[in-house]
């Protein structure tokens, strides 16, 4: 019998081994069907960029514009789905709760329609859902609470209503929640509080109604909160002394509420507050000294209240805006 050199067999096996890696894998038929029924519609037609049928690229053709896929074993899955900006319209695109390895979700600044449907609880591994400036409505569905990855959540800027779903207290990543410029009623659900990497809260501009102590009522609540903004809603009640025990804050925003009653002191303790808006409501009294002495307070509103004569604020007041930059990471 022949004996193969060492060195020749050592070479056949290396490449013998190499040749699935040599191989395209194939897409999972599933994304591929998902994908090619979105593109069918008649809304998504504006998506020139969506050549070929395999939307992780197939031989010469390039992945669809937008579109992320990653290789499990031996299929490729798509992971994220970024299609912004670009007039889609029409209603939110059921077959994309079908794409089960999505990390990351983004259509915003579309024209998108109608509710949000509630197989979006299907979409497990979702970390970013970003539909803001659409024309999105009815109810937020409770299924988002499902979403267990989720750490973005962005649905400013369109019209859901009704309340906002406890369920998304179920949410233990969630740092970033923009739900501001809806049309949202009732209270702010306290059991929010309970979610220990939230860094970022933005209910402004929505229709809801309680009190600041109803939502800090649980003890310990909103451990990492940096950013409150409950502007341009109904909010009644004073600020309690409690709120300078979310020691994180940095941004407390309550401008045009119906709040009320005298500033407590304890709220110039907390210790990197930085930006203080107060105005527009029915406060009344003196702001105590140590506001005026605190090392890191920029900016303090005042304007539009029933302060004392001779009440000044602190800084140049400016609406606050924050770049995608900064939270989508």
């Amino acid at each position: 019998m022949t004996r193969i050199p060492f060195t020749l067999f050592s070479l056949i096996l290396i490449c013998t081994l190499s040749i699935p890696n040599l191989v395209h894998s194939k897409t999972l038929k599933r994304d591929v069907k998902a994908l090619n029924e979105i593109k069918a519609s008649l809304g998504w037609r504006v998506v020139y960029a969506w050549v070929g049928d395999d939307p992780c690229g197939d031989g010469d053709l390039p992945p669809w514009s937008g579109v992320t896929c990653s290789t499990m074993g031996d299929y490729r899955v798509v992971t994220e789905l970024e299609v912004y900006a670009v007039s889609i319209v029409g209603p939110f695109p059921t077959a994309v709760t079908s794409l089960l390895d999505l990390t990351r979700l983004d259509l915003h600044n579309n024209k998108l329609t109608g509710p949000i449907p509630p197989q979006i609880g299907r979409l497990k591994h979702l970390k970013i859902l970003n539909l803001r400036w659409n024309k999105l409505q009815d109810a937020i569905p409770p299924e988002i609470g499902e979403l267990k990855s989720l750490t973005h959540l962005h649905l400013s800027f369109n019209s859901f209503k009704g309340e906002i779903p406890r369920e998304l207290a179920n949410l233990p990543d969630l740092r970033y929640l923009y739900l501001h410029e809806n049309r949202l009623t009732g209270r702010i659900p306290s059991e929010l509080g309970t979610l220990q990497n939230l860094r970022h809260l933005d209910v402004g501009n929505n229709h809801l109604v309680g009190t600041i102590r109803e939502l800090i009522r649980i003890d310990g609540c909103f451990p990492a909160l940096r950013n409150l903004y409950l502007n341009n809603n109904y909010f009644t009640g004073g600020i309690p002394a409690q709120l300078a025990n979310l020691s994180s804050l940095e941004i407390l925003y309550i401008s045009y509420n119906k709040m009320s009653g005298v500033i407590p002191s304890g709220i110039a303790h907390i210790p990197k507050l930085t930006y203080l808006y107060l105005d527009h409501n029915q406060f009344s009294g003196r702001i105590p000294d140590p506001f005026y002495k605190h090392p890191f307070l920029k900016e303090m509103y005042l304007e539009g209240n029933a302060f004392r004569p001779g009440v000044k604020p602190i800084g140049f007041h400016k609406m606050l805006e924050v770049s995608d930059s900064d939270f989508l990471v």
